[in-house]
């Protein structure tokens, strides 16, 4: 874990919250990526989550608010199970569309974005929160239809603070905080 102490003075740092992947299945997605993924850029490995929360440009002195909510709304988060059910592109990215099993996952969310919303740092979107993975981005929609990948059903590892930086490159995320699920 790293602190947010890699940053310093009145910074703004460009934060959102996730839920991270264990490593199985994260390998499987790449794998899959590699054999059906063309016409756009693939998401790397380190950077397959599923976000919770996009909070945009934040101050520095936000963060440790901010990861406390994350580890109460993640400590009080119930058994979370996944499956993917369908591949997805919207105008700049493809994603992988998860069933949220007893819609745990979608609790967890609606509990984070209203601790954060109080906290004065996030306003939660008018739609749902839908869970998935980005695994494609793209300037032109390339129309895939690939088959699922076989991850049977999946629970995260944990929930994630992420700090992005922005580079020509694309996104580099690093997490700051790392929170367990269900304490």
């Amino acid at each position: 874990m790293t602190t947010a102490g890699s940053v310093s003075g009145r910074e703004r740092l460009r934060l959102f919250c996730a839920l991270r992947l264990p490593d199985e299945i994260g390998g499987a997605v790449v794998g899959w990526q590699r054999a059906h993924l063309r016409d756009g850029r693939i998401v790397p490995p380190e950077h397959l989550h599923l976000t919770l929360a996009f909070l945009g440009s934040r101050p520095l002195g936000d963060v440790a608010s901010i990861a406390r909510e994350l580890r109460a709304a993640a400590a009080s988060a119930g058994r979370i199970c996944f499956e993917p059910v369908r591949y997805r592109e919207t105008r700049s990215v493809g994603m992988l569309v998860l069933d949220d099993e007893d819609g745990a996952s979608g609790a967890l969310a609606r509990d984070l974005h209203e601790r954060l919303r109080r906290l004065g740092v996030y306003e939660p979107e008018k739609r749902p929160w839908l869970p998935h993975i980005t695994v494609l981005r793209f300037k032109r929609a390339p129309r895939l239809a690939p088959p699922l990948p076989d991850l049977g059903r999946f629970s995260p590892s944990d929930a994630a603070l992420y700090h992005s930086v922005l580079r020509s490159t694309g996104a580099q995320y690093e997490a700051l905080e790392t929170a367990a699920l269900g304490g």
